[in-house]
């Protein structure tokens, strides 16, 4: 998708002002939405606040070292870039672009009423 098939919400000035955790994760609330972030080599990324499986808490959880975000319920894993199932149960976590840049941090959420369900 391109670009301006986004709205773009400031989450932060910088990730240092983001109240981050020891497992390098943390929630915040963007456009009414509570979010996951998470920070891996030195990129961060923003996806669903729950497991879509049994609503487990993300950000609970950790980023395993092939850089899968680990549900703290059941270990599910999903890629953080797409938000795809690793552990081969077949769920998909929703997932959001991040814009980092010198006027701060964004979160893209999809144009449309039907777009970020």
């Amino acid at each position: 998708m391109e670009e301006n098939d986004y709205s773009w919400i400031k989450i932060a000035d910088s990730a240092n002002e983001l109240p981050w955790q020891s497992n390098q994760m943390c929630i915040v609330e963007a456009d009414g939405k509570k979010l996951t972030l998470a920070v891996k080599d030195s990129q961060i990324f923003a996806f669903a606040h729950k497991c879509p499986h049994a609503s487990g808490i993300m950000a609970d959880g950790f980023i395993d070292p092939a850089g899968n975000v680990v549900c703290p319920l059941h270990r599910y894993r999903f890629s953080l870039q797409n938000g795809r199932n690793t552990s081969g149960e077949g769920y998909f976590l929703k997932t959001y672009p991040v814009k980092q840049g010198p006027d701060g941090i964004f979160v893209g959420f999809k144009k449309g009423f039907f777009a970020n369900f």
